[in-house]
């Protein structure tokens, strides 16, 4: 079996360190910033997507969001640790499903320089099938191709995959995959984005996850 993740507002808390680099870029372009609070509405569609949003809607220009996006990189790459830290029970439930043989990956909208850097920092400790994140021409989520991507680098029925997330986008990109969604509500989005998105299970704490996929194991029976 496999369990798919999401990254931001799934397995890592990393609002405010988002927050302060989006900050910085729009401090150094001149443009006003946002209480860190408004960011878990800004994020979920990768940093082009936020920086987009961040801006005055008269400035959101190819050529303003690729100046921005310099900025961005340049702060969050010096500074992606300072405050994000693993949600609780996390790093357990991913040691939990490890030793059941559960294979585990992450699909994220964020670029995948930062990606690799946040996994490896943070859960060092654990094997991962596949560390997938924004690359250049490949559509973001809610397009399923990072879930096939992980798919064909890891094969696994699709009944035997769980795509676990905290927001609409990451549970459209489960079911246009074609594949169980799990919703979680300790992110950045609240339950009623999860169940107006069709979430086929609502999580509300990580030990939850382990359940679904005993009970999603039990329906497939023995293999």
């Amino acid at each position: 079996m496999l369990v798919i993740f999401d990254l931001d507002g799934t397995l890592l808390n990393t609002i405010a360190d988002l927050a302060a680099a989006a900050n910085y870029a729009l401090e150094m372009t001149g443009y006003p910033t946002h209480a860190p609070e408004a960011y878990p509405y800004f994020v979920g569609n990768g940093v082009r997507r936020l920086l987009e949003r961040v801006l005055p809607e008269d400035a959101r220009t190819p050529e303003t969001v690729d100046v921005m996006m310099g900025h961005f990189r340049h702060y969050y790459e010096n500074h992606m640790t300072d405050l994000t830290t693993p949600y609780p029970g996390i790093e357990k439930l991913l040691h939990d499903l490890r030793q059941e043989d559960v294979k585990v990956a992450v699909a994220s909208n964020k670029y995948q320089l930062a990606v690799e850097r946040l996994i490896h920092h943070f859960f060092p400790s654990v094997e991962w099938a596949a560390i997938e994140g924004q690359k250049e021409g490949v559509p973001v989520k809610p397009d399923p191709s990072i879930v096939f991507e992980i798919l064909s680098k890891c094969p696994t029925p699709k009944a035997e995959v769980l795509y676990v997330g905290d927001s609409g986008v990451d549970m459209d990109t489960a079911h246009r995959a074609g594949i169980t969604s799990v919703g979680v509500t300790w992110g950045f989005r609240p339950v009623h984005e999860l169940t107006e998105h069709y979430a086929d299970t609502i999580a509300h704490k990580p030990e939850r996850i382990l359940e679904v996929l005993h009970e999603q194991r039990d329906i497939i029976g023995p293999r």
